[in-house]
């Protein structure tokens, strides 16, 4: 059993950080260091920002979106194209689309993927309230389904389109296949397979 050669309080920030994903105890150690290194500059601040995000961050009641209003930014941007909603499974996935600036639309958080295995069904994920979306007339003209290309995250899109037949809307999804930069020979037979299953014409 190993010794503790700290005080209570910096083991607790040290057992708090190690729960963060990507940060192991060990790493956890290194990061309280150097905040405790960093009192001023960085501790002081880290908290104050903590406790203001724990105060006022919630969940936006119309796509899924962390903000600090309700509904979020991006819903009540009114200079995004509304006839568009990118679905998406994680509120990652929707900053990381929003980063590279691709489409200027909605969006709509489903909060992860169907996994029976998981006990994760339908009613898990918010798949009703983006039917209710697009059957309530506000515009959607297209769904974008960009979810991961897993076999959970298949199965959701499928379960999707399902539940969006029949209404006013066309479904579309990303296209998976070689990415930029890269060489036919280090990508897998997945990669590749898709990427032949939605070649385009030139």
């Amino acid at each position: 059993m190993s010794k503790s050669v700290a005080g209570p309080e910096i083991e607790r920030l040290i057992q708090l950080l190690a729960k963060v994903p990507g940060l192991g105890p060990r790493s956890a150690r290194r990061a309280a260091l150097h905040l405790i290194k960093k009192k001023e500059q960085l501790l002081g601040p880290l908290a104050d920002a903590l406790a203001a995000a724990r105060d006022s961050v919630t969940v936006c009641s119309t796509c899924g979106n962390v903000d600090t209003r309700d509904p979020c930014t991006v819903c009540t941007d009114q200079r995004r194209d509304r006839g568009v909603i990118i679905v998406v499974e994680d509120v990652a996935d929707l900053w990381a689309l929003e980063r590279a600036s691709a489409m200027n639309c909605l969006y709509h958080v489903l909060g992860g993927t169907l996994s029976p295995l998981d006990g994760i069904g339908p009613d898990d994920l918010n798949i009703k309230p983006l039917v209710e979306r697009i059957s309530s007339g506000e515009g959607a003209k297209e769904v974008i389904i960009a979810v991961n290309a897993t076999v959970e995250g298949q199965t959701t899109a499928h379960y999707i389109t399902d539940r969006l037949d029949g209404l006013d809307v066309t479904i579309t999804r990303l296209a998976h296949g070689v990415p930029v930069g890269g060489e036919l020979d280090y990508l897998d037979e997945g990669t590749l397979t898709a990427a032949l299953r939605s070649r385009t014409s030139l």
